[in-house]
C-alpha cells in the first residue's frame, strides 16, 4: 500500500532521490500519528493486535478504500470495523433512478426500499394495494416504528412475533455497523420506550440480518396471504435494501393480482374524478 502513493497523492513533497517507490515508512508514521518504531514492528507482525482507532488512522494516512478499511481491520483484528454512511447520507437517502424503476417494473409485485434504520425511502403500488394507503406515512414510514408501535400491523402480521425479532435483531446488527447515527438511535429509543416486547428482545442482545423467510398477513379484503419476501443490496448503496414480497402458493397469488387490479382501478376513478372537477372548476 506504500509503494502505490507517490508523495505528492497525500500532499508532501518529493525531497531527495528514492531508492524505492511510494512512501517511506516514517511518512505513514507521521500522518498517522505514531512513532516510526511502532509502525516498523506493525508491518513485522511484531505488535499483537493494534486498536481500532489507529487502523482507522492507517486507512487514512494510506488512502485505503472503504473495502481495503474492512480488509485491514480483519487482518489486523479479526473482526469488521463499524462501518460509516455515505457522505452526505442523513438517515434519509435518495433512491436511485434505477431502483426506482426497478420497484416501478414489478406492478404485481409489493416492494420497497429501507434504509439501516428501516425508513422506508420508496415504494410501488402494489406496496400500497397490499399495506394501505398509509405506507410509507407518518409511524409507517419506518417499518420498525409501524411493526411495533401500530396496533393493527401486529394484528395483520399473523407471523408477527417471527417478524419483530428478526428486526430487533437487524436494528442491532445495524447499530453496531453505524454506532454514531442519530437517526438509528433515535428509533432504537422510540422502539424501547413504546413497546415492552421490543425492549425485552433488545435486552436479549440478538443480533441477526433479515435477508429472506415466509410469513402470513392478514389482509382486510384479500383474506389471509402467504407470501415469502426477500431482501436485496442496492448497488451503491450498501445501507439500502430493496425489500420484494411474493405470493407463496396458486391462492395467495391470485388474491394478491385481484388486490393489486382493485387498487389500480381506484386510483384509476381518482385520477379521472379530479380531473373531471377540475375541468368543470375551470
Amino acid at each position: 500500500m506504500r509503494g502505490r502513493l507517490a508523495p505528492e497523492d497525500v500532499g508532501l513533497r518529493s525531497v531527495g532521490r528514492r531508492r524505492t517507490p511510494g512512501l517511506r515508512r516514517q511518512e505513514v508514521a507521521e500522518r498517522a500519528a505514531v512513532s516510526i518504531d511502532w509502525y516498523i514492528r506493525l508491518e513485522q507482525g511484531r505488535v499483537g493486535a493494534p486498536g481500532s482507532a489507529v487502523l482507522d488512522a492507517l486507512a487514512e494516512a494510506l488512502l485505503l478504500s472503504p473495502v481495503e478499511r474492512e480488509y485491514l481491520h480483519l487482518t489486523a483484528r479479526g473482526e469488521a470495523p463499524p462501518r460509516p454512511l455515505p457522505d452526505g447520507c442523513d438517515g434519509a437517502g435518495a433512491v436511485t433512478s434505477s431502483l426506482r424503476a426497478i420497484l416501478d417494473g414489478m406492478p404485481l409485485l409489493p416492494a420497497y426500499v429501507l434504509d439501516h434504520t428501516f425508513d422506508i425511502l420508496a415504494h410501488n403500488a402494489a406496496a400500497t394495494a397490499m399495506f394501505g394507503d398509509g405506507f410509507g406515512h407518518g409511524t409507517a414510514s419506518n417499518a420498525a416504528l409501524m411493526l411495533f408501535l401500530e396496533p393493527g400491523t401486529r394484528k395483520s402480521q399473523l407471523s408477527w412475533e417471527q417478524i419483530a425479532r428478526e428486526t430487533v435483531g437487524a436494528l442491532r446488527a445495524n447499530a453496531a455497523k453505524y454506532p454514531d447515527d442519530a437517526r438509528l438511535q433515535a428509533v432504537i429509543a422510540r422502539l424501547r420506550s413504546g413497546n415492552r416486547d421490543f425492549a425485552t428482545w433488545w435486552g436479549d442482545h440478538t443480533v441477526g440480518e433479515r435477508t429472506s423467510g415466509v410469513k402470513r398477513v392478514a389482509h382486510p379484503t384479500a383474506g389471509v396471504l402467504t407470501v415469502g419476501y426477500d431482501m436485496f443490496t442496492a448497488p451503491d448503496a450498501s445501507q439500502q435494501r430493496l425489500v420484494v414480497v411474493t405470493p407463496v402458493g396458486e391462492e395467495t397469488e391470485q388474491r394478491l393480482r385481484a388486490l393489486v387490479a382493485a387498487h389500480s382501478r381506484r386510483v384509476a376513478c381518482e385520477g379521472a374524478e379530479a380531473g373531471a372537477a377540475a375541468v368543470l372548476a375551470g
